[in-house]
């Protein structure tokens, strides 16, 4: 009998929003719809009010001072009550000197604003990650109550413009000493894609026994009746890796500035697998497992990152969204560490 201990899937539409910080009044909308989550997880009063001005510094900051930037409100859950994830990205011009940003008191404007700073004060967890020139990704978390709580696995999921669901869904489950991650890339857009990568994810989630190659041949399997898609499923063992796809999801080992590509077959899940091979790899200490869709772009530089793969999952996958996410694609990531 497997026994599970944790297990991670992306949020469904209505647990998560992504709204554009591109004028003024994204404020006032992000601050809304942080205390509109508060009030349905029942956030004490004192903790929404901390987590409302938060959100206002954050997307003012972004508005002033980023481009292109966006925000991300969602329920996290955990080992206790569900709380509250907030992340930001932008495509820059980013900081010179992540560690002043989030200084208390430090203003990017020079002005007597609360400054990032009180954002890492207020929070339970907050990083941010930011290369000259290129974006920045900032991720707070808030609980109901002050907890720590770390985490081996993280991923984004943003549809494409115009559409509320994603066709771009990841899990993961840790189970008898073995953490298995999951992303499927539904074919199309919207909730027809949406159902084809749920059908991937639910099949290899439900019942994680087996190596990759098996899991891989059972979503091929159980998406059979939808309009099928990409699938790439990864397990981990200490530092060993078993890596099984079909289709086009990027998987990679990200360490000390590089990226070890781990390879797919072609195919289309559900449709078209004629030979689905597993193959074995070795992960640095240090490393990050990455899988992500084609709605992140593959051109991003890992030397361009010093550092992120020592950093919280979530903060890996908001930079590579701040770095390499499209609009005009249905986007998803997947952060595993080993």
């Amino acid at each position: 009998m497997v026994t599970v201990s944790r297990s991670l899937i992306a949020q469904a539409p209505g647990d998560q929003r992504w709204i554009r910080v591109e004028d003024p009044s994204a404020a006032s909308a992000c601050r809304g719809a942080a205390l509109q989550l508060a009030a349905r997880l029942q956030f004490p009063a004192a903790r929404a009010d901390q987590l409302a001005l938060a959100v206002t510094e954050a997307a003012t900051n972004l508005h002033k001072h980023a481009a292109q930037g966006a925000m991300l409100l969602r329920i996290a859950r955990g080992e206790g009550s569900p709380g509250i994830e907030v992340v930001t990205v932008d495509a820059g011009p980013g900081f010179h000197d992540s560690a002043a940003v989030l200084r208390d008191g430090h203003s990017t404007s020079g002005t007597l604003g609360i400054g990032l700073g009180a954002i890492r004060r207020l929070a339970d967890f907050c990083d941010l990650y930011s290369v000259p020139g290129h974006g920045t990704a900032l991720v707070a978390r808030f609980w109901p109550a002050p907890r720590t709580e770390t985490f081996r696995s993280a991923g984004l999921a943003r549809p494409i413009t115009g559409e509320t669901e994603c066709g771009d869904i990841y899990g993961t489950v840790e189970a008898d000493g073995l953490l298995t991650g999951v992303l499927c890339d539904g074919l199309g857009h919207g909730p027809l894609a949406a159902s084809a990568a749920a059908a991937a994810v639910t099949a290899v989630l439900a019942d994680p026994a087996g190596e990759p190659a098996v899991l891989l041949e059972r979503a091929h399997r159980r998406m059979a009746h939808t309009r099928g898609g990409a699938v790439a499923v990864v397990q981990l063992a200490g530092p060993t890796v078993l890596f099984a796809g079909l289709g086009n999801v990027a998987a990679v080992i990200l360490a000390g500035g590089s990226r070890k590509s781990m390879p797919s077959v072609p195919g289309i899940a559900g449709h078209q697998a004629r030979n689905i091979r597993q193959f074995e790899y070795t992960a640095p200490p240090g490393a990050a497992v990455i899988l992500h869709s084609d709605g992140i772009s593959g051109r991003w530089d890992p030397a361009a990152l010093p550092g992120l793969p020592a950093r919280d999952p979530l903060v890996v996958a908001a930079t590579l969204f701040a770095q390499a996410a499209s609009r005009r694609d249905d986007a998803g990531v997947l952060v595993i560490k080993p």
